[in-house]
Protein backbone atom coordinates (compact mmCIF):
# COMPACT_ATOMS: atom_id res chain seq x y z
CA UNK A 1 0.00 0.00 0.00
CA UNK A 2 1.29 3.13 -1.24
CA UNK A 3 1.65 5.89 1.59
CA UNK A 4 -0.99 7.77 -0.42
CA UNK A 5 -3.07 5.27 -0.21
CA UNK A 6 -2.61 4.44 3.56
CA UNK A 7 -2.89 8.49 4.76
CA UNK A 8 -5.88 8.54 2.49
CA UNK A 9 -7.81 5.67 4.60
CA UNK A 10 -6.68 6.64 7.64
CA UNK A 11 -8.00 10.02 6.66
CA UNK A 12 -11.32 8.71 5.82
CA UNK A 13 -11.41 6.65 8.82
CA UNK A 14 -10.63 9.89 11.58
CA UNK A 15 -13.23 11.63 9.56
CA UNK A 16 -16.09 8.66 10.31
CA UNK A 17 -15.13 8.72 13.73
CA UNK A 18 -15.25 12.45 14.10
CA UNK A 19 -18.28 12.93 12.55
CA UNK A 20 -19.69 9.50 14.62
CA UNK A 21 -18.43 11.56 17.99
CA UNK A 22 -20.01 14.99 16.95
CA UNK A 23 -23.35 13.33 15.99
CA UNK A 24 -23.70 11.39 19.30
CA UNK A 25 -22.68 14.71 21.39
CA UNK A 26 -25.20 16.46 19.63
CA UNK A 27 -27.76 14.12 20.51
CA UNK A 28 -26.80 13.63 24.31
CA UNK A 29 -29.66 14.06 26.66
CA UNK A 30 -28.68 17.63 28.25
CA UNK A 31 -27.01 16.94 31.80
CA UNK A 32 -29.78 16.67 34.89
CA UNK A 33 -29.82 20.58 36.40
CA UNK A 34 -28.19 20.03 39.81
CA UNK A 35 -30.39 20.57 42.63
CA UNK A 36 -29.94 22.68 45.99
CA UNK A 37 -27.41 20.91 48.55
CA UNK A 38 -29.07 19.92 51.40
CA UNK A 39 -26.74 22.52 53.13
CA UNK A 40 -27.91 25.60 51.21
CA UNK A 41 -31.23 25.03 51.87
CA UNK A 42 -31.00 24.40 55.78
CA UNK A 43 -29.22 27.59 55.64
CA UNK A 44 -32.20 29.42 55.14
CA UNK A 45 -33.63 27.48 58.22
CA UNK A 46 -34.09 29.69 61.52
CA UNK A 47 -32.88 27.93 64.66
CA UNK A 48 -34.57 29.03 68.00
CA UNK A 49 -34.21 27.72 71.27
CA UNK A 50 -36.21 27.38 74.22
CA UNK A 51 -35.24 27.02 77.27
CA UNK A 52 -38.62 25.21 79.47
CA UNK A 53 -36.02 24.79 82.97
CA UNK A 54 -39.15 26.65 85.15
CA UNK A 55 -41.71 25.13 83.57
CA UNK A 56 -41.79 22.07 85.87
CA UNK A 57 -45.14 20.24 85.34
CA UNK A 58 -44.95 21.24 81.65
CA UNK A 59 -42.08 19.39 80.19
CA UNK A 60 -44.38 16.73 78.00
CA UNK A 61 -46.90 18.79 77.12
CA UNK A 62 -44.15 21.53 75.56
CA UNK A 63 -42.15 18.59 73.72
CA UNK A 64 -45.16 17.77 72.42
CA UNK A 65 -45.83 21.35 71.12
CA UNK A 66 -42.34 21.65 70.22
CA UNK A 67 -43.15 18.76 68.25
CA UNK A 68 -46.08 19.76 66.17
CA UNK A 69 -44.29 23.22 65.30
CA UNK A 70 -41.35 21.58 64.17
CA UNK A 71 -43.30 18.98 61.69
CA UNK A 72 -45.35 21.29 60.41
CA UNK A 73 -43.18 24.24 59.61
CA UNK A 74 -39.77 24.45 57.57
CA UNK A 75 -38.81 27.62 58.23
CA UNK A 76 -37.94 27.96 61.48
CA UNK A 77 -37.22 24.96 63.60
CA UNK A 78 -37.29 24.92 67.66
CA UNK A 79 -34.86 23.87 69.84
CA UNK A 80 -33.46 23.34 73.06
CA UNK A 81 -31.30 25.38 74.35
CA UNK A 82 -28.27 23.95 76.43
CA UNK A 83 -28.02 24.44 79.47
CA UNK A 84 -26.39 27.92 80.58
CA UNK A 85 -27.29 29.17 77.01
CA UNK A 86 -29.55 32.14 76.00
CA UNK A 87 -32.62 31.24 74.81
CA UNK A 88 -35.03 33.19 72.65
CA UNK A 89 -38.37 31.50 73.75
CA UNK A 90 -37.98 31.38 77.96
CA UNK A 91 -41.15 29.03 79.32
CA UNK A 92 -42.30 29.44 82.46
CA UNK A 93 -45.13 27.64 84.89
CA UNK A 94 -47.23 29.88 86.19
CA UNK A 95 -50.48 29.74 88.13
CA UNK A 96 -52.53 32.34 86.33
CA UNK A 97 -54.10 32.17 82.59
CA UNK A 98 -51.33 31.54 79.94
CA UNK A 99 -50.35 34.23 78.02
CA UNK A 100 -47.37 35.46 75.65
CA UNK A 101 -45.01 37.77 73.97
CA UNK A 102 -45.98 37.98 70.26
CA UNK A 103 -43.54 37.61 67.93
CA UNK A 104 -42.20 36.78 65.35
CA UNK A 105 -39.24 36.11 67.57
CA UNK A 106 -35.58 36.58 66.17
CA UNK A 107 -32.42 34.55 66.64
CA UNK A 108 -30.66 36.93 69.91
CA UNK A 109 -33.97 38.23 70.56
CA UNK A 110 -35.96 37.30 73.71
CA UNK A 111 -39.80 36.79 74.49
CA UNK A 112 -41.54 34.80 77.29
CA UNK A 113 -44.17 32.43 77.38
CA UNK A 114 -46.06 31.67 81.13
CA UNK A 115 -48.13 28.10 80.66
CA UNK A 116 -50.51 29.44 83.62
CA UNK A 117 -52.61 26.39 85.44
CA UNK A 118 -55.20 28.20 85.70
CA UNK A 119 -56.15 26.95 82.27
CA UNK A 120 -55.47 23.78 83.21
CA UNK A 121 -58.09 23.71 86.09
CA UNK A 122 -60.75 25.32 84.06
CA UNK A 123 -60.17 21.92 81.89
CA UNK A 124 -58.29 22.79 78.91
CA UNK A 125 -55.59 20.97 77.41
CA UNK A 126 -51.95 21.23 78.17
CA UNK A 127 -50.28 20.45 74.70
CA UNK A 128 -52.76 22.85 72.93
CA UNK A 129 -51.89 25.52 75.42
CA UNK A 130 -47.98 24.98 74.91
CA UNK A 131 -48.33 24.77 70.96
CA UNK A 132 -50.81 27.67 71.10
CA UNK A 133 -48.38 29.88 72.80
CA UNK A 134 -44.88 29.01 70.89
CA UNK A 135 -47.38 30.40 68.10
CA UNK A 136 -47.45 33.52 69.64
CA UNK A 137 -43.63 33.78 70.15
CA UNK A 138 -43.88 32.67 66.07
CA UNK A 139 -45.40 35.74 65.45
CA UNK A 140 -49.43 34.40 65.22
CA UNK A 141 -52.36 36.49 67.26
CA UNK A 142 -55.25 35.01 68.72
CA UNK A 143 -58.05 33.91 66.21
CA UNK A 144 -61.01 34.34 68.74
CA UNK A 145 -63.45 32.99 68.49
CA UNK A 146 -62.74 30.03 66.48
CA UNK A 147 -63.29 26.49 65.55
CA UNK A 148 -61.25 23.47 67.45
CA UNK A 149 -58.84 23.18 63.92
CA UNK A 150 -57.31 26.89 64.26
CA UNK A 151 -54.46 26.26 67.55
CA UNK A 152 -54.75 29.82 67.86
CA UNK A 153 -58.16 30.27 68.49
CA UNK A 154 -57.25 28.86 72.25
CA UNK A 155 -59.60 28.68 74.45
CA UNK A 156 -62.88 29.88 72.41
CA UNK A 157 -62.93 26.23 71.17
CA UNK A 158 -63.55 24.69 73.90
CA UNK A 159 -61.96 22.48 76.73
CA UNK A 160 -62.83 19.77 74.20
CA UNK A 161 -60.93 20.64 71.84
CA UNK A 162 -57.19 19.00 72.02
CA UNK A 163 -55.87 19.99 68.83
CA UNK A 164 -52.40 21.04 68.87
CA UNK A 165 -51.58 21.09 65.17
CA UNK A 166 -51.49 24.47 63.06
CA UNK A 167 -53.81 24.34 60.54
CA UNK A 168 -52.15 25.77 57.08
CA UNK A 169 -52.92 29.39 57.09
CA UNK A 170 -51.06 29.46 60.50
CA UNK A 171 -48.08 27.16 58.98
CA UNK A 172 -48.37 29.32 55.92
CA UNK A 173 -48.25 32.54 58.36
CA UNK A 174 -45.50 31.44 60.06
CA UNK A 175 -43.38 29.94 56.95
CA UNK A 176 -43.81 33.69 55.12
CA UNK A 177 -42.23 35.68 58.59
CA UNK A 178 -39.14 33.26 58.53
CA UNK A 179 -39.23 32.47 54.64
CA UNK A 180 -35.63 34.42 54.08
CA UNK A 181 -34.10 33.76 56.91
CA UNK A 182 -33.51 35.47 59.70
CA UNK A 183 -32.14 38.19 58.38
CA UNK A 184 -36.00 39.49 56.79
CA UNK A 185 -37.49 39.78 59.69
CA UNK A 186 -39.06 42.17 61.26
CA UNK A 187 -38.64 43.80 65.06
CA UNK A 188 -40.95 41.31 67.45
CA UNK A 189 -44.11 42.42 67.93
CA UNK A 190 -43.79 42.82 72.11
CA UNK A 191 -47.39 42.99 72.76
CA UNK A 192 -48.31 40.22 75.68
CA UNK A 193 -51.53 38.15 74.79
CA UNK A 194 -53.30 36.97 77.59
CA UNK A 195 -55.34 33.88 76.65
CA UNK A 196 -58.19 33.87 79.12
CA UNK A 197 -61.40 32.98 78.30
Amino acid sequence: MSLYTWLRTATVGFTVVLATATAASANAAPAPAAEPSATASAAAVVTLRYDDSRAGGWEAAIAAGVASWNANVDNVKLVEAAPGTRAEIVIVATTGWPQATLGPVRPGRQVRVELGSQAVSQGYDKTRIAAHELGHSLGLPDTKPGPCSQLMSGSSAGTACVNAIPNAAEQARVESAYAAGAASLFATDGRVLVDAP
